[in-house]
């Protein structure tokens, strides 16, 4: 398993964590997400590659984008 640290920009609250948490969950591959508010760090939990288009997506996806 490896751990792969993005930026998710524009999240303001803790609904904006769970909504990012939530989609990028489930993505196959993904074991689990962790998401800080303040910093805007996003560590995804791995246990295959991931490509950063599915992440991207799905951060999208919740309403954010990647930094």
């Amino acid at each position: 398993m490896s751990v792969e640290t993005y930026r998710v920009i524009g999240m303001t609250c803790g609904h904006c964590v769970a909504s990012v948490t939530e989609e990028v969950g489930e993505i196959p591959g993904v074991d689990r997400v962790e998401v800080e508010l303040s910093s805007g760090e996003m560590n995804v939990h791995v246990a295959q590659p991931v490509a950063r288009e599915a992440l991207e997506a799905a951060v999208i996806e919740a309403g954010y984008r990647l930094g």
